[in-house]
């Protein structure tokens, strides 16, 4: 694509020096350009500038300059670089700061948004999305070209051999890309598809296996009238994606071109503009999500072919349900026209919303029910029933809604069945995708998916996504341990990734030794608010008493967290079928894993996950992790079950 010459932002007081990494590095002063130095220095200058205000340990930047072998002298040599490129670049901003620092965490660069055209990208592609969530479609449509237009070519073109440098360029077109289709996007929509045309053909050719690229030349192309060649985009991304992958298209991307089939040459334009349509109410989407490809699949596959109308998505806190359903919803966008919603079915403080509160929220969005504001948003706006015939006339208005249209509604963290029964479809087109910590036997028919810890390999590359893939390269045994330590549960993996990336200068492996330590693991996996043994409490919290005496005792059996029948009825102290009740008890609420395939149960081999398992012995041996004994009593099917009597 051919780009206009990049625009610096605010220009900015006399003598400001402002960069560009959006082509290749310069940077300029009053409008000319300053002379940066040898090759080394822009290294040097290049890696700072990757990550504005933050310290880059000195270790990195070696590793940018000298990849394979740096002389004995690196560390002076890296000092002459800082010492030149301070030197050129003066003073930040008006008081006449120092621009580049030297701290316990390595050196840091101080630079304005306005200064930086990275950082400026960024905000403008950020305020780009604002818009396109408040429908302000061409706010977002000028907001985001704003922001294509400060690129000037390929990122830092002229320093790609240096693979710390190479990484980060190849982050900056990644989102670009994402920029690009956001903007052609909102250019369709608004029916301006002619003039993204040429370039998407541009970058589909360059990222031939980039779906939501290739939707969208197939979207501009239809648009424009060029039903043959929109058809002929399918038809050899359906090729490709058999000959290189051995896959179909995604549901989504088959719907797309089922949708263009006998429309003629008819532009493909929104039937209603975006005020009066039903809302896309999602969450953005983590940029660090990984893995989970089987599940995100399945998921497509079977809410995008229309086969089932609830899905039931489960498993421990942290093991990335909700990022996992909010992805699957972003990718169904065409299967399901009349709208797309999150609701939480908590609240912050981890309590469960009343049904009559989530029916207003539901009824607001979808238009069924006033609501006090003007503008959709959370249920602090929404009318909540004042009476029982009220909660009724809406559940069944609700009701009535999802039989006439085709929607899906992402009910999220939702503790019980009794709080979705009666939300669920009862008929039509319309969609439930459920997240919940345990599995809700009690709802049914539903298709179930129970996420299981990370592989390896994913865990991997989450970690590699958060910390970088180079600092990942110089210790993989230490990056191993530390994805395993965390038991391959994503929220910790990612919890270690913001720790390491803030740490720089902290080794791998010293990490990955704290974290093999039972009693300083849980302590370690905080990165600012974030805190994994916060989740998990709320997890604990949510057990039945006798469900968290047995879990504490089964956490005590074995160092890996594993434990057999046997095993677990001699440290319940009880019977046989009382055993089994009460393991099975921890399976239905996700705090025990079995076995994938069929087994009998005293073949199987049980787990309760590493950092679950370091949790219920901290509270068993503070001794909050409740007492009694195990005894045969009334289940709620009337079959023997397994209950916590009293002392």
């Amino acid at each position: 694509m051919t780009r206009p010459p990049v625009r610096t932002g605010s220009a900015g007081a006399a003598g400001a020096v402002h960069f560009s990494l959006l082509g290749p590095l310069t940077a300029r002063r009053d409008g000319r350009e300053l002379p940066l130095g040898p090759r080394k220095q822009r290294l040097v200058l290049a890696t700072l500038l990757s990550r504005p205000n933050t310290p880059v340990a000195v270790d990195v930047l070696t590793d940018a300059v000298w990849p394979d072998d740096p002389p004995r002298t690196a560390r002076k040599n890296l000092q002459v670089y800082i010492s030149a490129a301070r030197a050129l670049l003066g003073p930040a901003g008006d008081g006449g700061a120092d621009r580049l620092v030297h701290g316990c965490g390595g050196y840091q660069l101080r630079i304005a948004e306005s200064e930086l055209d990275t950082l400026r990208f960024g905000a403008l592609a950020r305020a780009g999305r604002a818009a396109a969530e408040r429908g302000d479609v061409a706010g977002a449509a000028r907001l985001l070209r704003e922001a294509l237009d400060l690129w000037e070519g390929p990122p830092l073109h002229d320093l790609r051999d240096s693979a710390g440098v190479a990484e980060e360029a190849d982050r900056l077109e990644a989102r670009c890309l994402t920029v690009y289709e956001d903007w052609a996007e909102a250019e369709i929509e608004l029916g301006r598809a002619a003039v993204a045309v040429d370039g998407l053909r541009d970058l589909v050719e360059r990222h031939p296996l980039r779906e939501r690229l290739r939707a969208a030349w197939m979207n501009s192309l239809h648009q424009s009238g060029r039903q043959a060649e929109a058809l002929a985009v399918y038809d050899d991304y359906r090729q490709l994606m058999a000959r290189e992958l051995g896959l179909e298209p995604s549901p989504a991307m088959a719907g797309l071109y089922r949708s263009m089939l006998g429309r003629g040459r008819e532009a493909r334009r929104p039937a209603v503009s975006r005020e009066t349509t039903c809302p896309v109410a999602l969450p953005a989407g983590t940029g660090a999500f990984t893995g989970r490809r089987e599940e995100l699949r399945d998921l497509l596959d079977v809410l995008g072919g229309g086969e089932e109308r609830v899905v039931v998505v489960s498993g421990p806190g942290g093991a990335g349900k909700s990022a996992l359903a909010v992805r699957a919803a972003q990718l169904l966008a065409d299967p399901f026209p009349d709208g797309r919603v999150h609701v939480r079915v908590r609240r912050e403080d981890g309590t469960a919303r009343g049904r009559a509160e989530i029916l207003a929220e539901l009824g607001r969005w979808c238009g069924v029910a006033e609501a006090r504001a003007e503008a959709p948003g959370p249920v602090a706006g929404a009318e909540v029933p004042a009476s029982a015939g009220a909660l009724a006339a809406l559940a069944e208005a609700w009701q009535e809604w999802q039989a006439r249209h085709r929607a899906l509604v992402v009910l999220d963290d939702v503790p019980d069945e009794a709080c979705v029964r009666g939300l669920l479809p009862r008929s039509g087109k319309c969609a439930v995708m459920v997240t919940a910590r345990g599995q809700l036997p009690g709802l049914a028919p539903v298709h179930r998916i129970a996420l299981p810890a990370l592989a390896d390999g994913e865990a991997l590359e989450l970690l590699g996504k958060l910390i970088g893939a180079g600092r990942l390269r110089t210790d993989p045994g230490a990056a191993l341990r530390i994805v395993r330590a965390c038991g391959g549960l994503p929220l910790a993996v990612e919890v270690s990734g913001m720790r390491l990336a803030v740490l720089r200068h902290l080794p791998l492996a010293e990490y990955a030794d704290r974290l093999d330590d039972p009693s300083a693991a849980l302590d370690e996996l905080v990165a600012g608010d974030v805190s994994v043994r916060h989740r998990i409490a709320s997890g604990w919290r949510d057990l039945a008493d006798g469900d968290r005496w047995v879990l504490g005792r089964l956490a005590g059996l074995a160092e890996d967290g594993c434990f057999t029948l046997d095993r677990a009825t001699v440290a319940l102290g009880c019977g046989e079928r009382a055993a089994i009740r009460a393991v099975e008890s921890l399976i239905d609420a996700g705090a025990v894993t079995s076995p994938a395939g069929e087994v009998t149960a005293h073949a199987a081999l049980y787990e309760v996950p590493r950092l679950l398992c370091l949790f219920a012995r901290e509270q068993a041996a503070t001794g909050e992790q409740g007492a009694g004994a195990l005894g045969p009593v009334a289940g709620r099917t009337g079959a023997p079950a397994v209950a916590l009597s009293p002392g």
